[in-house]
């Protein structure tokens, strides 16, 4: 068993919650609540993972996405503890530790200023959030394991006004779009990035 993903978010922002909420299929969160993201290999057993948290706390699932490679859950509650306990539980149910987690790497970072309006129509019609304007600019990042491109945005979205135009944080990587101001947008990478740099773990193979 490989934890990939192991984080848990204090405060999920707004607008990375109300993202949730309008892509994901489980029960919706609401900004500022407690987060857990959990990713795993392979990723059938996540359905063990969902169980486990379930039957030990009270906290919610709002994600739960099944590969066959990787598995990916996100709980949460109002409660900080509940969604901490729930985490325990799962790692005693996997036999694993917090340090057993991936280090998370940066596999692109890149910053396009002033979007032309061509690129940004195109950007907005496989987006599901913000939508992307000419002249802004625009972070993309891509992170593996894919599950920590969350931890990014939501201390991006703290650090920044910026505007979250997707995330997806399931499959091979990660991917973060955000849009804004240039100077704004400068801010919101250096967040993330510095944000994947705290998080300890143990380095991924090559």
């Amino acid at each position: 068993m490989e934890l990939r993903t192991y984080i848990f978010l204090d405060q999920l922002q707004p607008q990375l919650a109300s993202f949730m909420g309008k892509t994901a299929r489980g029960f919706l969160p609401v900004p500022y609540v407690a987060s857990l993201w959990v990713e795993i290999a392979p990723g059938i057993a996540i359905n063990r993972v969902t169980d486990t948290a379930l039957k030990a706390t009270r906290v919610t699932p709002a994600v739960q996405v099944v590969e066959r490679a990787y598995g990916l859950l996100e709980v949460h509650d109002y409660d900080q503890g509940q969604v901490r306990d729930a985490g325990k539980a799962i790692l005693d149910q996997l036999n694993l530790r917090e340090e057993e987690r991936l280090k998370p790497t940066v596999a692109s970072n890149q910053i396009i200023r002033a979007v032309e309006p061509y690129q940004a129509q195109l950007i907005n019609r496989n987006s599901q959030g913000n939508m992307l304007l000419p002249g802004q600019s625009l972070f993309i990042l891509e992170t593996s394991p894919a599950g920590y491109v969350v931890f990014a945005a939501n201390e991006a979205e703290k650090a920044a006004n910026v505007f979250l135009v997707n995330v997806r944080p399931y499959g091979q990587y990660g991917r973060l779009y955000m849009c804004g101001t240039e100077a704004e947008i400068d801010s919101a990478a250096s967040a993330a990035t510095a944000a994947l740099e705290s998080i300890t773990g143990v380095e991924k193979s090559k």
